[in-house]
């Protein structure tokens, strides 16, 4: 669903595979305008790439904004009498939830601001705070609401945009899959968001690399740390990758649902870490919104949420925050 242009977790996190004497399978491709990386140990062998790939076609044909005849473009075009499905729904009530845990922050009703900038399948606009300003008069989660399976706009031209956190929801739903099939050990990775399932048979953890920024977008960066990851997620949003040049200054793709304008601050990256990819995901966007100092207040309130922040000093430098339960997660990689 979401295509390269718009992946929103430019700081990809790549897993680092270390195997035991049982032979793993690993099942490789491309989904949501991106790649998909599933790890898995089974004694059975078993392959399933095919059930993977047709819930992944499934998840698009409901939150893909780049698919015409989605659920989310029909709801976004103001078709009629469109029904929602499981993964809308979800996506929906998960969207709820962020928007007032960050105060507005995240908000998937910024939908018509990412395509006037230029960042999503909509025609970009020339930039102008009047512009501006007329658009954000139909932003706003509370424009809009879930009623059963239908939805209900105060305002027709309120849109959705999941993309920020469903590539996210997207992990925890192959995730879910796997442990139905009674898989106990695994690392699914879609687009750079990551759960890991269980330890590795010979007991080692499933162990991911976070990239240090660059604006190279054509290459990998290299790492900055490493995380052990056991029944945990973690998603990256970062700014550095994305963006465009209007009049001679870089725009980042976040965007502000208070300003309506791509958010200005030091933060260049964040990895969050949650239960569930989903929550990680959306959060990590929220936080981006927020900016480092705002952020820091935030997660020392919330401490089920564990948080490494990558910034840019006043003298340009690479600086990192990191909350104090990643202690034993995180390592720094000495250059």
């Amino acid at each position: 669903m979401m295509k390269v242009c718009i992946c929103f977790s430019w700081m990809l996190l790549w897993p680092l595979f270390n195997f035991s004497q049982q032979q793993p399978v690993i099942i490789n491709g491309k989904a949501q305008g991106s790649t998909y990386h599933i790890v898995y140990f089974d004694a059975q062998s078993r392959n399933f790439k095919p059930e993977i790939e047709q819930i992944l076609k499934d998840f698009d044909l409901s939150l893909s904004t780049y698919i015409t005849n989605s659920i989310i473009s029909r709801i976004n075009a103001n078709e009629p009498n469109v029904l929602v499905d499981a993964y809308f729904i979800a996506c929906f009530k998960k969207a709820k939830e962020i928007w007032k845990y960050t105060n507005g922050a995240f908000d998937p009703t910024v939908y018509p601001l990412v395509n006037a900038w230029g960042f999503g399948p909509g025609k970009k606009l020339t930039i102008e705070k009047q512009k501006i300003d007329s658009i954000l008069k139909f932003v706003g989660f509370n424009k809009i609401k879930l009623k059963g399976n239908k939805i209900i706009k105060k305002d027709p031209r309120v849109s959705l945009d999941f993309n920020a956190f469903a590539q996210g929801y997207s992990v925890d739903v192959v995730s879910e899959f796997l442990s139905s099939k009674g898989i106990t050990s695994y690392v699914v990775e879609i687009g750079g968001e990551v759960y890991a399932k269980g330890k590795k048979p010979n007991g080692d953890y499933w162990t991911i690399g976070i990239e240090q920024p660059s604006e190279n977008k054509e290459s990998a960066n290299p790492l900055k740390a490493l995380a052990k990851l056991i029944d945990l997620s973690v998603a990256t949003s970062g700014d550095y990758r994305k963006f465009i040049v209007e009049n001679g200054v870089k725009y980042a793709h976040t965007i502000s649902p208070k300003t309506g304008f791509p958010v200005k601050n030091n933060l260049l990256s964040v990895s969050l870490f949650a239960d569930d990819a989903i929550t990680a995901d959306a959060m990590a966007t929220g936080i981006m919104v927020m900016g480092l100092e705002k952020a820091k207040v935030f997660l020392k309130k919330h401490k089920e949420l564990q948080a490494y922040m990558i910034y840019s000093d006043e003298n340009g430098n690479y600086q990192v925050y990191e909350t104090a339960g990643l202690k034993d997660i995180i390592s720094e990689i000495t250059p």
